[in-house]
């Protein structure tokens, strides 16, 4: 099973990851992933000033706003 793990602490919460959860949970469904990928929420990933952050399968990911979410979960979790 692949795992998100998402930082819900106060500085990615501000700075879009509230969205960015939203987003990744749709994009699961729209893709039929909910039952292969764990989300995981975070109080704090130790990277708050490069936020907001999100690991997908061991790889961290800095700076994640709305518009790259998309991106990266199609580069990590879809199979070609």
């Amino acid at each position: 099973m692949k795992r998100i793990l998402i930082c819900m602490g106060s500085s990615c919460f501000a700075r879009e990851n509230r969205e960015n959860l939203l987003l990744i949970e749709e994009y699961l469904k729209s893709h039929d992933l909910t039952d292969s990928v764990h989300i995981e929420g975070s109080l704090c990933i130790g990277e708050c000033s490069k936020g907001p952050n999100l690991v997908i399968n061991g790889t961290m990911y800095h700076g994640v706003d709305p518009d790259k979410i998309n991106d990266i979960l199609a580069k990590e979790l879809l199979v070609i």
